[in-house]
């Protein structure tokens, strides 16, 4: 799988994706919806787990040279991923649900060897 350019890296960015959605679904979540999309901006992955409504990003690399995928959620990202969550909830008439953002972080090597996929609950806080 390359990733060189826009279109290797959106490839790379929906195999990560499917890796995380596994990876949650084998720990007992629920996979909601798939890259949900309004005016704002994107969630990855919208997941149930108990009683608690997932927002999750994911972050794919490969490779070092940009940084571990946890140095790819920046102060702004965090930002923008709480607006996310909160327009989502007011788009869906969600008013007291108990809710929370994670990361999976999935990097591989240089030849595309997964290496980790590790899921870090409660990432973005903010609230």
């Amino acid at each position: 799988m390359s990733d060189k350019g826009g279109d290797g890296r959106k490839q790379l960015g929906n195999w990560g994706e499917s890796v995380a959605a596994t990876h949650l679904e084998a720990k007992g979540y629920r996979i909601l919806q798939r890259n949900w999309r309004c005016a704002r901006g994107e969630i990855d992955l919208v997941a149930q787990a108990g009683d608690v409504l997932v927002f999750v990003e994911v972050k794919t690399r490969r490779g070092r040279k940009s940084g571990t995928p946890e140095e790819g959620v920046t102060p702004r990202k965090a930002q923008r991923l709480l607006d996310l969550g909160q327009h989502y909830l007011y788009e869906h008439d969600l008013d007291d649900v108990e809710w929370r953002i994670d990361l999976v972080a999935v990097e591989l090597d240089g030849r595309g060897k997964l290496l980790r996929c590790e899921h870090i609950p409660n990432a973005v806080m903010g609230w």
